[in-house]
């Protein structure tokens, strides 16, 4: 699995949210209810008008799938880059000036961003020896081919250890 650690400068996505605690119900980490929900939460957004509302103001064409705890709880976001305020946005959320972990890909617009999720969590980190996750956002983005696949990549903030 092919993956790089560059540095990033902070940077703050402007996106619309979704609590993800019913898939972690009982202790347990529900992956197939965690995709659910969110092509659930996405269709929605699509349906009622703000994810093209995002798109409009965005600085650049990349969507970006983001997870975060915030405030002791897990969500999702969908999220851009900005170019002016969205108003009824539900956060901004902050990346910090730091090391990633960048994992590249591509694939269909309905399953790039978990395929990505999942070779980070379930085959990268746990085998750095080097680095760590110790929380805060991550995100995915992906961008439109000229074909009708994707590219992207996520983007895992690491410490040294």
């Amino acid at each position: 699995m092919d993956y790089k650690i560059e540095h990033k400068a902070a940077f703050t996505l402007t996106g619309y949210g979704t609590s993800l605690e019913a898939a972690f119900a009982g202790g347990k980490t529900d992956f197939a209810a965690i995709a659910a929900q969110k092509a659930s939460f996405w269709n929605g957004l699509i349906d009622d008008g703000r994810f093209h509302k995002l798109k409009k103001v965005a600085k650049n064409t990349l969507e970006w799938s983001v997870n975060e705890v915030y405030q002791g709880k897990p969500w999702n976001y969908f999220a851009v880059e900005t170019a002016s305020e969205i108003a009824d946005a539900t956060r901004l959320v902050e990346f910090p000036d730091s090391d990633y972990v960048v994992i590249e890909g591509t694939g269909d617009a309905a399953t790039l961003f978990d395929m990505l999720a999942g070779q980070a969590f379930g085959q990268i980190l746990p085998a750095l020896t080097d680095y760590a996750y110790v929380g805060g956002p991550n995100g995915t983005y992906r961008a439109e081919n000229a074909d009708g696949s994707y590219s992207g990549a996520i983007l895992i903030p690491v410490v040294a250890k």
